[in-house]
């Protein structure tokens, strides 16, 4: 019987790429998005489309039984759904700022919780979390996107160590700028919560750089690959970091804080 997958964030970018390259390599992949009439090309690629709205618990629940009842079990569960909304902590309202953590943290734990007891049952599981060269760097204008990744980053450490002992392992992904829709949306929110406040002159310097990181941005196909990789290794390791987000990781480790404020900040000007 093929291994069980359950990809969530299927219908765009990462968790696209990742649905179709795995549900390619013999994998039965389910791809989980809250627009479904997304994903249903999926299913074109040998991806199970499946709807899940990752701030509504009976979704997610629901979600999880379905796989159940259909697969019996869920083998491996890459936690691809994301939200990237921008704009200077000052302004953005704190419906949104919840908003973000429900979909970017919340919504990964609960999936998490649901996906272990049988996991344990099993004595296997493969964990999969995607992060970002944002769970360690930090960009003005992003504070909730990167208090959610940063979040990501100790929720998996944490979690690798309690579930190690069922034979279950947890990797984190930590791509750099990844061709999607998110960082345009992300440029559209950054102009609207914080274009025209006393943020703005910022907030444009700010676009301006994600449109040089969209313009250099890396397929989806590359972290579907690094993904591949690392549920089929024997000892995987804890993190896996995209080629273009290398650099700025190295820069981040190894340069204090104030001199890396200085690096990052003359990106912007």
């Amino acid at each position: 019987m093929a291994t069980t997958v359950l990809v969530t964030g299927a219908s765009s970018g990462i968790g696209k790429a990742t649905a179709i390259y795995l549900a390619q390599s013999g994998y039965n992949v389910y791809g989980a998005a809250r627009r479904k009439e997304k994903i249903q090309e999926l299913e074109t690629y040998g991806v199970k489309a499946i709807a899940l709205d990752i701030t509504k618990d009976e979704s997610v629940v629901s979600c999880v039984n379905q796989i159940f009842s259909e697969a019996g079990n869920i083998d491996i569960l890459v936690n691809s759904a994301g939200l990237g909304s921008y704009g200077a902590l000052e302004d953005v309202p704190m419906a949104d700022a919840r908003n973000l953590m429900d979909i970017n943290l919340f919504g990964v734990a609960r999936l998490i919780q649901l996906a272990l007891p049988e996991m344990r049952k099993n004595g296997y599981g493969k964990i999969v979390n995607i992060s970002s060269v944002g769970g360690k760097v930090g960009l003005p204008m992003g504070s909730w996107y990167h208090a959610s990744k940063f979040a990501i980053e100790g929720l998996s450490d944490c979690l690798r160590n309690e579930v190690k002992p069922f034979g279950i392992d947890v990797m984190v992904i930590e791509p750099g700028g990844t061709k999607s829709e998110m960082i345009e949306n992300g440029a559209a929110d950054l102009a609207r919560i914080s274009g025209k406040t006393v943020y703005k002159d910022l907030a444009n310097r700010v676009t301006k750089m994600y449109a040089s990181l969209a313009a250099n941005a890396i397929e989806a196909i590359e972290i579907a690959k690094l993904i591949k990789n690392g549920i089929e290794a024997k000892n995987p390791k804890t993190r896996y970091m995209a080629s273009n987000a290398r650099p700025s990781l190295l820069m981040r480790k190894l340069l204090p804080d104030k001199l890396f404020d200085r690096m990052l900040m003359n990106q912007m000007k």
